[in-house]
């Protein structure tokens, strides 16, 4: 047995790419997309005629229901290969504003619908993880449209959304990782902070811990991967979402894989229920310098893939 097979014995294996192309080779149960991966998607021969298709056949329309119509058309792609869920992501321009991502949020369920998709059971519609977010998140929840939070980087943040009931979490370990070593400079020790003693992996651990201890039913998926070593400790995490490299490296594996996360034994922690008011989450959210800049930057470089994006477009619409 591999180790992307011994990885889906305890845990949901989630293809994060906009490359449908490649998921018939890892066949994952769900997928995940956001701007970045769909421009990175377009930008290759054998997806261009998709985005040239939907400008073209869609030109009267608004330039952003245009770009919604595009992620739909790669999400339906993609839910034609794989059985289960893919997430699509709302604008990340909108991440301050509740009524504006509720509203496109429920548009591109709309869109999915048109295409014939069971929304209910097939799409997470993904919010970034500020106060905002979260709220809109909220009320998506209520009119039956599962959420996926993204761009999640703190305990609490994820202590915000399982009290919002959102569906699923998407907890950063990379981009965690990597604001560590970039902090620790030559001070970074590589060996020691691998693994479980990885900043990424420990943060997901924590949220895990706390979400089964206090029988928080939102869904806890690792997201943003930089190595093999970092999805290896968090085997038995609800759902892991993996790059298509980082998916063959697994199946090329035959090396043995231990069960790292464990939700009986996590049940078990010994960890006190807390919650926030709208201040006490921005002091916390404040008080974390990771995850205050790290949120901030992925809203940032989301915003500016969406607008390079446009741009693919505009030309393609010429």
């Amino acid at each position: 047995m591999n180790q992307l097979d011994a990885l889906r014995q305890w845990t949901t294996v989630v293809a994060d790419t906009g490359d449908f192309k490649q998921l018939s080779v890892s066949k994952p149960q769900d997928a995940t997309t956001n701007p970045s991966l769909i421009l990175k998607a377009v930008q290759k021969p054998e997806y261009r005629p998709l985005l040239d298709d939907t400008v073209k056949k869609h030109a009267s329309k608004p330039l952003d229901e245009v770009i919604d119509r595009l992620l739909v058309n790669f999400g339906t792609e993609i839910l034609q290969i794989i059985p289960g869920r893919v997430s699509t992501e709302v604008d990340a321009r909108l991440s301050f504003d509740t009524a504006a991502t509720i509203a496109r949020g429920e548009r591109i369920v709309a869109l999915y619908k048109a295409e014939g998709i069971d929304t209910e059971k097939r799409l997470l519609i993904k919010v970034a993880s500020t106060w905002e977010g979260i709220e809109a998140a909220r009320e998506l929840q209520k009119r039956g449209i599962h959420t996926n939070l993204t761009l999640l980087f703190s305990f609490a943040q994820a202590v915000a959304c399982g009290a919002a009931g959102v569906q699923l979490i998407s907890p950063f370990v990379g981009r965690i990782y990597d604001w560590y070593k970039k902090s620790a400079g030559a001070k970074w020790d590589e060996a020691a902070s691998a693994g479980a003693n990885d900043p990424g992996v420990k943060s997901v651990r924590e949220i895990f811990n706390y979400y089964k201890q206090h029988g928080i039913k939102t869904e806890v998926m690792g997201a943003s991967f930089r190595n093999v070593g970092q999805i290896q400790a968090l085997a038995g995490c609800d759902l892991l979402t993996i790059s298509p490299e980082l998916l063959a490296e697994l199946a090329a594996s035959n090396e043995p894989l231990e069960h790292a996360l464990d939700a009986k034994a996590a049940a078990k922690s010994d960890v006190a229920k807390v919650s926030y008011d709208e201040a006490g989450f921005r002091f916390a959210l404040n008080e974390d310098a990771m995850a205050t800049e790290k949120l901030a930057e992925g809203i940032r470089a989301f915003a500016a893939d969406a607008v390079k994006l446009e741009k693919l477009m505009h030309e393609s619409g010429k």
